[in-house]
């Protein structure tokens, strides 16, 4: 093996081979239920993983007698997988706001959100909202604050772990859609992980408080989120390293180079 081939390089092509052959055993049904379970989850969701887990195999969902299952979150889990293959097919490609946008788009096609006249389905928000108790952009300044992040964003070439985590915590405080940021948030860092060869992770839901806490507190202490997000790139990590072919992590393969 030819240990100067950086890992996600690795991941990302297996992600798209077992998509594409409709392989369910893998990293790429994995992180689809994984992601979709948990990006939802801290949204509010009632979906249990393995409602989530049989929308992804069957489309269906065998629930209890007394259990109430809302449409919209079917709706938004089934989109979430469809965003994550949105994912897939632009990863290669420079991130921009039309890119931003069509996450939203995709997410909440079909919801009661998107029935809303103001609700701006595929656009910045129109009406102005409030997150923990933190006012966030106004709807008049989100398209020049928009600008502006991805402006300075789209001037480094490469992005490190930490420059991902302070974009994201920029784009949570705009806010820039109606509804729907926190999910296009989490998408968006994946996506530039596997574009930037980082290895990508899933905040678990379980996780929320410490990940809430260390968006509000990120530009006090910063290590709060970090440490929020290295556990969980861990946890993604022991992933691919068993179901990713020649998956070795960046640290790794220093080390094999170094011990030459």
């Amino acid at each position: 093996m030819n240990h100067n081939i950086y890992s996600v390089k690795n991941l990302l092509e297996q992600l798209n081979l077992e998509r594409i052959n409709k392989y369910k055993n893998g990293i790429y049904y994995f992180t689809q239920v994984e992601l979709a379970y948990n990006s939802n989850r801290i949204e509010g969701s009632r979906l249990k993983r393995e409602h989530t887990e049989s929308l992804f195999s069957t489309k269906t969902i065998l629930a209890n007698q007394d259990e109430v299952i809302r449409s919209d979150d079917v709706i938004e889990t089934t989109n979430h997988f469809r965003a994550f293959d949105y994912l897939l097919d632009s990863a290669q490609q420079l991130l921009d706001e039309e890119m931003i946008k069509e996450f939203h788009r995709i997410l909440k096609t079909g919801t009661s959100d998107a029935d809303i006249s103001w609700f701006n389905l595929g656009d910045y928000k129109a009406v102005g909202n409030v997150v923990a108790n933190r006012e966030t952009t106004a709807p008049e300044d989100v398209e020049d604050a928009m600008h502006d992040l991805m402006d300075n964003y789209d001037a480094a070439a490469i992005h490190s772990f930490d420059q991902l985590l302070q974009f994201h915590v920029k784009f949570e405080r705009i806010h820039p859609f109606q509804d729907g940021n926190g999910r296009v948030g989490r998408l968006i860092m994946f996506r530039e992980c596997l574009k930037n060869d980082i290895i990508p992770f899933i905040i678990d839901a379980d996780h929320k408080d410490f990940y809430y806490r260390g968006l509000q507190e990120y530009f006090h202490e910063p290590g709060y989120l970090r440490d929020t997000c290295l556990s969980a790139q861990d946890k993604y990590t022991v992933y691919c390293k068993k179901l990713v072919k020649d998956f070795i992590p960046k640290d790794e393969i220093q080390k094999i180079e170094y011990t030459r």
